[in-house]
C-alpha cells in the first residue's frame, strides 16, 4: 500500500520545498494539491459540506507551479493534482503544462482531475455547469492525443483544433495516469472509458461502488487491474488498512491541514504508524 498526502497549499502554510523533502524523508509516496483558479465573490453556489466556504479555496497556490518546486527537490515522491479542474483550462495549454511537469519530474506526475462544483466559477471560464463533464471528457481525450501522437488533432463538440505539434511529450508512457476525483453514479463509466485511476472517499457502501466500477470496466473491455484506486481516508489500525487493500485499493491519501512548518511536521509524524503498517 502506498501512502500519499493531500493539502491546500497557501503562502502561510509549510513551503513546497520543505514539504517535499519532509514527505520523501518519511516514506510518503505522493503529494496531491487542490485547484481553484478563483472563487467568485457572489458565492451563489453553496459550499457542498455546508456552512461558510473556507478561505483556503481561493488562497491556494496554482498547483503546477507548486508541484514543480516539490519535484525539483525530490527524487522519488510523486506529485499530483488532487484535483485539477479541467474545464477551466484550454486543453492545448493544459496538455503542455502536464507534459512539461511530467518531463521535468522524470515521470512522477499524477493527473487527478475533476469537473468542479462551483457553477459561477465555471461560468466565468465560459463553461456551463451542465456541460462540465462533457467538456472534461473531450479535453482529456484531446490531451491524450497530444501526449501520444506527433501530429494531433481533435474534432469534438467543445474541443476542436486542426493538426498540431505539441511538445514535450510526457516521460511516463503512454501518458501520466488520469485519476478521476468524483463519486457520483456516473463516475464509473467515465473511469472505465478514459480514466486510469479513481480518487474516492471511503464512504458507506464503498465496497458496492468498487463492484460497480468493476462492472463498468468489464463493459468497456478493461480489467480492474488497470485502475489505481487512491482513496481519501485515514485508517487508524492495520485492520482498517488491510480491509482497504482487500477491496483493491492501491493508495491511501491522508490529509494535511493548511498549517505552518512546525505544525505540519507534527501532523506528518502522527502518520508514522500508518506508514509502518503500509510497508
Amino acid at each position: 500500500m502506498r501512502i500519499g498526502v493531500s493539502t491546500f497549499p497557501t503562502d502561510y502554510a509549510i513551503a513546497p520545498v520543505e514539504l517535499g523533502r519532509e514527505l520523501e524523508a518519511r516514506g510518503f509516496d505522493s503529494v496531491w494539491v487542490v485547484e481553484h483558479t478563483h472563487i467568485p465573490a457572489s458565492r451563489r453556489t453553496p459550499y457542498p459540506p455546508g456552512g461558510d466556504l473556507p478561505s483556503i479555496y481561493w488562497e491556494a497556490y496554482e498547483p503546477f507551479t507548486y508541484l514543480a518546486q516539490v519535484a525539483a527537490v525530490t527524487t522519488k515522491l510523486e506529485v499530483g493534482t488532487g484535483i485539477c479542474l479541467v474545464p477551466e483550462h484550454h486543453p492545448i495549454t493544459l496538455a503542455k503544462r502536464v507534459a512539461s511537469l511530467d518531463s521535468l519530474s522524470k515521470g512522477r506526475f499524477l493527473f487527478g482531475i475533476g469537473a468542479g462544483w462551483n457553477a459561477e466559477e465555471l461560468e466565468q471560464h465560459g463553461v456551463r455547469f451542465e456541460d462540465r463533464w462533457s467538456v472534461t471528457r473531450e479535453c482529456v481525450l484531446a490531451m491524450k492525443a497530444m501526449w501520444t501522437q506527433k501530429t494531433a488533432s481533435y474534432d469534438g463538440r467543445f474541443v476542436k483544433f486542426e493538426p498540431a505539434w505539441v511538445e514535450p511529450k510526457p516521460v511516463r508512457k503512454p501518458h501520466p495516469p488520469v485519476y478521476i476525483g468524483a463519486q457520483s453514479r456516473w463516475v464509473f463509466d467515465r473511469i472505465a472509458e478514459y480514466g486510469d485511476g479513481w480518487i474516492p472517499m471511503a464512504l458507506p457502501g464503498f465496497d458496492q461502488q468498487i463492484a460497480e466500477l468493476a462492472r463498468a470496466c468489464e463493459k468497456r473491455g478493461r480489467s480492474m487491474s488497470e485502475i489505481d484506486i487512491a482513496v481519501l481516508a485515514a485508517p487508524t489500525s492495520r485492520a482498517e488498512l488491510d480491509a482497504l487493500t482487500g477491496l483493491g485499493v492501491g493508495r491511501v491519501i491522508v490529509s494535511l491541514p493548511t498549517l505552518g512548518r512546525d505544525e505540519s511536521l507534527r501532523v506528518l509524524d502522527g502518520y508514522a504508524a500508518l506508514l509502518e503498517w503500509a510497508r
